[in-house]
């Protein structure tokens, strides 16, 4: 296995040791565990927990703020809200500084269930992290930001990745 990052000495693509793939690899291995608790225990998606999260921390948010701090697309955030709307957890009501758009929140019973499944959540987090210690917990989140920035600045106006940087 190569360095992440580093092409093979023959410069093929090599999964195993591709960043992207590792980190979309690792995404979806913690989604699938996660997702099977909150639909088995809660009858929640991904998508929809991650709605009821985002709005516990920003309550009055429009669906497109919620495309923002989500990172999901317009559609996914939209069947979210609509089903999270229909089963009484957020509530919608008009923005008063723009007629076309919503304010979304989390009723009282959307704050309940946030309420429960929060702690679940971070029973998650601590049994994946079991095992590093805080230094390590500390540089992987240091490491997964600056990925993040450098991601953001890559996808930049209209620049990509240059292969002889």
């Amino acid at each position: 296995m190569s360095r992440p990052g580093t092409p093979p000495p023959d410069g093929a693509l090599r999964l195993d040791s591709f960043l992207p793939y590792r980190l979309s690899v690792a995404s979806n291995a913690v989604s699938r565990l996660i997702a099977g608790a909150y639909q088995e225990r809660f009858g929640l998606t991904i998508a929809q927990w991650r709605l009821v999260a985002v709005l516990k921390e920003h309550p009055g948010s429009t669906q497109q703020d919620l495309v923002g701090l989500t990172l999901m697309d317009k559609v996914a955030v939209s069947r979210a809200a609509g089903v999270l709307e229909q089963r009484g957890l957020i509530a919608r009501t008009a923005d008063e500084r723009d007629r076309r758009a919503w304010l979304l929140a989390l009723t009282d019973e959307g704050t309940r269930l946030h309420g429960q499944i929060a702690p679940l959540a971070r029973a998650y987090e601590h049994q994946l992290l079991l095992g590093l210690s805080l230094e390590d917990v500390l540089r992987l989140d240091g490491l997964l930001r600056r990925i993040e920035s450098r991601a953001e600045q890559l996808a930049g106006p209209a620049r990509g990745p240059n292969p002889n940087e």
